[in-house]
């Protein structure tokens, strides 16, 4: 599954590890994050953020 950096702090998503402080299950790609979910450091959107490698 690919990574995701966010645009504006650098926080990376990685789907195996996934965001278990904001419910968000281990396994579970960027693109299944719910519309409303939040970078957990800088509170942008999904849509300030890029694929990386």
């Amino acid at each position: 599954m690919k990574k995701y950096v966010c645009d504006a702090c650098g926080y990376i998503y990685d789907p195996e590890v996934g965001d278990p402080d904001n419910g968000i299950a281990p396994g579970t790609s960027f693109e299944d994050l719910p519309d409303d979910w939040l970078c957990p450091l800088c509170s942008v959107g999904k849509d300030e953020f890029s694929e990386t490698e």
